[in-house]
């Protein structure tokens, strides 16, 4: 069965391209937009981008501007704004989990396709608990109830994307992943076991990039490829830095990344010499 893109994060992106088509249309300026709901020009774009809800009223002043006559659209533009107002189910951990990646967490909770290519740490997905809290104590200023938080909430989008239903994941590793003994040596083993057992699922693809392969885009950049089936749900590429992210929905870059993975998965192991790699990998230890 395939995966409906429904959540309240994909009808916020749908509604944002919805207003932003018909405010185009009507020749109206974001300036002016964001003086009738007496708001920041920012908001207006960030409404538009999917990155907040639109209230239902201000749904219906838009509109007005716009001049919308049309009855079909009017209705589909409001039950869109009645619908994205609704809190999505990581509203407990709202606390540690910054705007920019709610978001994330919203699309890829309605992905069809997830392309992941990491070059320093295993990606969050298919990270252990052990492993994962070496990674978030990297992060020094957090307290120790906010990793706890940080914790909870990876396990829990571990199990609602992985679980019933799941999308297809690719995922490519630098070799270097391997051998970065995050957390120590037993942590450390057991992450590289976890992965021998989750890439053998039918859902899940892990290939290695050797160090053998050379210089290779996109070196030391990892990246995310979040792709959807629905025509009206663009797919969109994640990068994450240190102080936020990067959401790339330009389709002519968003296929550059696209041709980025593919070289990548042909360059690299194939999934069973890199199911051996991580194997021996893990004799080493």
């Amino acid at each position: 069965m395939a995966r409906q893109a429904s959540g309240t994060t994909v009808r916020s992106r749908r509604l944002g391209r919805e207003l932003r088509r018909l405010r185009e249309a009507a020749n109206v300026s974001v300036e002016r937009a964001s003086e009738v709901l007496r708001c920041s020009v920012q908001t207006i774009y960030r409404q538009e981008n999917g990155a907040v809800s639109v209230r239902l009223k201000d749904a219906n002043d838009l509109l007005a501007l716009y001049r919308v006559a049309d009855a079909a659209t009017r209705e589909a533009v409001l039950e869109l704004a009645k619908t994205t107002t609704q809190q999505g189910w990581w509203r407990p951990y709202g606390d540690v989990v910054p705007r920019w990646l709610q978001v994330y967490i919203g699309l890829e909770g309605d992905t069809t396709e997830i392309k992941d290519y990491h070059s320093a740490v295993v990606p969050g997905l298919l990270q252990t608990r052990d492993y994962a809290n070496a990674v978030i104590r990297t992060d020094w200023l957090a307290a120790e109830e906010e990793v706890a938080k940080r914790l909870d909430l990876r396990a829990d989008r571990q199990a609602r994307v992985l679980g019933t239903n799941p999308p297809k994941v690719d995922v490519v590793l630098d070799e270097a992943v391997l051998r970065r003994p995050v957390g120590g040596r037993h942590v450390h083993r057991s992450q590289l076991g976890h992965l021998l057992d989750v890439g053998s699922r039918d859902d899940v693809t892990i290939q290695v990039a050797p160090y053998s392969i050379g210089a290779h885009p996109p070196l030391g950049t990892p990246f995310t490829y979040l792709g959807f089936t629905d025509e009206d749900d663009p797919d969109v590429v994640y990068i994450e830095i240190p102080t936020g992210s990067l959401y790339i929905e330009k389709p002519q870059e968003v296929r550059h990344y696209q041709h980025i993975f593919d070289r990548l998965q042909t360059e690299a192991l194939s999934a069973e010499a890199s199911t051996d790699k991580i194997a021996s990998v893990m004799k080493e230890l």
